[in-house]
């Protein structure tokens, strides 16, 4: 059977198993993906104590509030670089290899900040470490969302997908609280050791709990290499990790699908989480400091709601459907801001606003249909260092909004751009470039997903497997 016979069957047997509808318990009887969940509830509950612990850190030896800020956003900042950089990794390397790296990785940082704090090491070195071990966060990510599609198929994926999502939103709630509990008890240096711990646990489960598998595009061999100098001469230049990473994340953009759905994943949520920055300034203007944390809990309980909702109740093919509809309800209930509601009204809306993110959920089996394998890792990384690259990019322009208007109107303004924003990209969120008939899934002629790739040249046949 010709390499073309093969991929129509797949995608033929993907499109069969996606119209059948899966349940959350399906997913947790698939003994990987409890591993999966497990290593991802202690990565988020790590993360967010450990953030919170330095950030405590570094104001009790500085008296800086401004350091203290940098110090629990620093990690995030280099993830930017990491994703730009270096995300080709995650395809040429195994992916359980890789998760067990990341996990060790914030062991040794959380130890170093634990016994560094209690001594002389310098605020800026720590600042530093962190710095670096953001770099290449985004690899460890995109390996963990890659694995996904392989431990659960067809629609269980996008229950799995939402699973994620919806854990990640109470880890950091629970973390934030379990952090404050570890504080007080232990202070931030025995905080920082227990988050050390907790990623150690990640790693041992990890990597005893899940199957080994092999890079989806490993890297060429010199004897390979030495193969294509005649033919693929660009190839044995453009083998590098920074290299192929930026080519294949040009590729992907270049590709008009996954471009659309990339765009659809980013640009809604962009100035939907940017009004969330708004809400403290809002209700600290309005005399309800407090209600901050109510307002800003309540989005976090609206978007588990949306998402269990939406992944429990709704079909496969109603997702879908319901993408563009609940895209819009990003924006629609902000608008409600514009009348300066107070803490219960502005919960509520909140709530409401952020049950919208499940429109997600429609988007997840049409990006892992439309990127090829080869490059899934890359893409998935792509998706999520764009999605908070977005996401901060969003927050300053509506605090920015903020600075020249009151806040609730900053707010209600922000709505109005989610819904403008969501109906230039309907095309997207509808699926309206499925079957586009310009050549394979999204229209594009072989781009160079593969480690040397070059163009049509660098084309798998029969007697040269893909990479």
């Amino acid at each position: 059977m010709t390499q073309a016979a093969n991929q129509a069957a797949n995608q033929a047997a993907n499109q069969a198993a996606n119209q059948e509808r899966s349940t959350f318990r399906a997913c947790f009887a698939v003994a990987e993906f409890r591993v999966l969940f497990g290593s991802q509830l202690l990565l988020v509950l790590g993360d967010t104590v450990k953030m919170l612990a330095f950030s405590v850190l570094v104001y009790a030896r500085t008296g800086s509030p401004g350091l203290a800020a940098l110090a629990y956003m620093i990690g995030f900042l280099p993830q930017v670089a990491g994703g730009m950089l270096l995300l080709s990794l995650a395809d040429r390397w195994r992916p359980r290899a890789l998760m067990v790296a990341g996990d060790l990785l914030r062991v040794v940082t959380c130890l170093v900040l634990g016994i560094g704090g209690l001594g002389d090491l310098p605020i800026g070195v720590m600042l530093a470490l962190v710095f670096a071990a953001g770099v290449p966060a985004p690899l460890f990510s995109a390996a963990r969302a890659a694995v996904l599609p392989d431990v659960l198929a067809g629609d269980a994926y996008v229950l799995g997908r939402a699973v994620f999502t919806t854990t990640s939103a109470g880890a950091q709630v629970a973390g934030l609280a379990v952090g404050g509990g570890l504080l007080v008890v232990t202070g931030p240096h025995g905080a920082l050791l227990i988050t050390a711990a907790l990623s150690l646990g990640s790693a041992a489960l990890t990597r005893w709990g899940l199957r080994d598998r092999p890079a989806r595009s490993p890297r060429p061999t010199r004897s390979t290499r030495q193969a294509r100098s005649t033919r693929h001469a660009r190839s044995t230049r453009d083998t590098g990790a920074v290299r192929t990473t930026l080519r294949v994340n040009r590729a992907l953009l270049a590709d008009r699908a996954v471009r659309g759905l990339l765009l659809a994943g980013w640009l809604p949520p962009m100035l939907s989480v940017g009004a969330e920055a708004v809400y403290v300034p809002y209700l600290t203007g309005e005399g309800s400091a407090w209600g901050a944390g109510v307002v800003l809990a309540a989005a976090a309980a609206g978007m588990g709601v949306g998402e269990f909702s939406v992944g429990r109740f709704a079909a496969p093919a109603a997702r879908e459907r319901l993408t563009l509809p609940l895209a819009l309800l990003l924006g629609a209930p902000l608008l409600g801001f514009a009348a300066r509601p107070g803490v219960a009204g502005a919960a509520a809306l909140a709530f409401l606003a952020a049950a919208g993110l499940a429109y997600n959920l429609g988007l997840q089996r049409r990006f892992l249909d439309t990127v090829p394998e080869a490059a899934r890792g890359q893409a998935f990384g792509l998706q999520t260092s764009g999605l908070m690259t977005a996401q901060a990019l969003g927050a300053a322009a509506v605090g920015a909004v903020a600075e020249l208007v009151p806040a609730h109107l900053a707010i209600a303004l922000s709505g109005c751009g989610v819904i403008a924003v969501v109906l230039a990209l309907r095309g997207d969120l509808r699926g309206d470039l499925r079957g586009d008939p310009r050549g394979g899934r999204s229209g594009r002629v072989s781009p160079p997903y593969g480690p040397g790739g070059g163009g049509e040249d660098a084309r798998p046949s029969p007697a040269e497997p893909a990479a």
